[in-house]
This record gives structure tokens, C-alpha cells and sequence, in this order.
């Protein structure tokens, strides 16, 4: 997966996603937010921390014991800055279905075991986090204060 990776890395240079990805954003978003295609992939709404416009990001997830997290691929990027502008309330969008979820932020010693599932579960974010995802879960402890993770709480 050598030159693909470098090719997904290649459009998120310094966090933001240049036309490419910024395209298949928007494409991902209209399919998470009208396909019922699993658990995992949602659109996060969440209201621009200048604008106060709604920004739609698609997003998926990684799950432990029963709960489900939100994690950066890019490490600190604009829907992490938007969620904590917003003091975590957003929405989530998951076929056809919105609902409002507080998202907490996760304690940087809390990270490693999610961020070791998030790998496992979302091919898309592995480019982008530098440790594979076959390594133990100690081997994340030296990233994890590099990617924002969020505790997703239905309301």
C-alpha cells in the first residue's frame, strides 16, 4: 500500500484536505448521511467555530466495550477545533437519521487502546498514524497526544 499511502497523505498536507479530498468529503458525507452502511461511518455536523456554519465531515469510528469514539486521523484539524469551539455538541448523521451527541474529549494516557481499534476498523486512517496497526497497544502511547479523541454520548 506504499504509493497509496503516500497519496492519501499527500491530500491532507498540514491537516487540511486539498480539492481531491475535500471532493470526496463531500461525497462520503451524502453517502454516510443516506446509506444505512453500518455503525461505524457517520457525517459529524458541527457549527463552524468563526461561521457558525453547519460543517458536515465523514467520519468513522472505533469502538471498546460498548462505546464508541471519534478519532482525528490528522491529529488536530478543523473538526477538532469546531467540536471544542461548540463545547462538544454536534450531531451525528448515520442513514438518514441526525442525532445530537456531546463528544468529550479523551485523556491522552486513555488513547492507545482506541486508537489501536480505530486502526483496525478505519483502513482509511492508517496512512495518516505512524504506528501499524498490529503493534501492541503500548506502541500507541507515543503518538497518542498527537490524535484528538472524542467519547461520543448520545443525548
Amino acid at each position: 500500500m506504499g504509493w497509496q499511502a503516500d497519496r492519501l497523505r499527500r491530500m491532507y498536507v498540514g491537516g487540511v484536505g486539498n480539492r481531491t479530498a475535500r471532493r470526496f468529503a463531500r461525497a462520503w458525507s451524502v453517502v454516510f448521511a443516506h446509506l444505512p452502511i453500518g455503525k461505524r461511518w457517520v457525517t459529524l455536523e458541527v457549527a463552524g467555530r468563526r461561521s457558525g456554519k453547519i460543517t458536515r465531515f465523514p467520519l468513522g469510528m472505533a469502538d471498546i466495550d460498548g462505546r464508541w469514539y471519534l478519532v482525528s486521523m490528522l491529529g488536530e484539524c478543523n473538526w477538532t477545533r469546531n467540536v471544542r469551539a461548540a463545547h462538544g455538541h454536534a450531531h451525528l448523521v448515520r442513514g438518514r437519521r441526525r442525532r445530537p451527541v456531546a463528544l468529550d474529549e479523551t485523556p491522552v494516557a486513555d488513547r492507545p487502546p482506541i486508537l489501536k481499534s480505530y486502526l483496525e476498523k478505519v483502513p482509511g486512517g492508517r496512512p495518516h498514524i505512524p504506528v501499524d496497526r498490529h503493534e501492541p497497544v503500548a506502541a500507541f502511547a507515543a503518538v497518542a497526544d498527537r490524535y484528538p479523541v472524542f467519547l461520543v454520548t448520545y443525548e
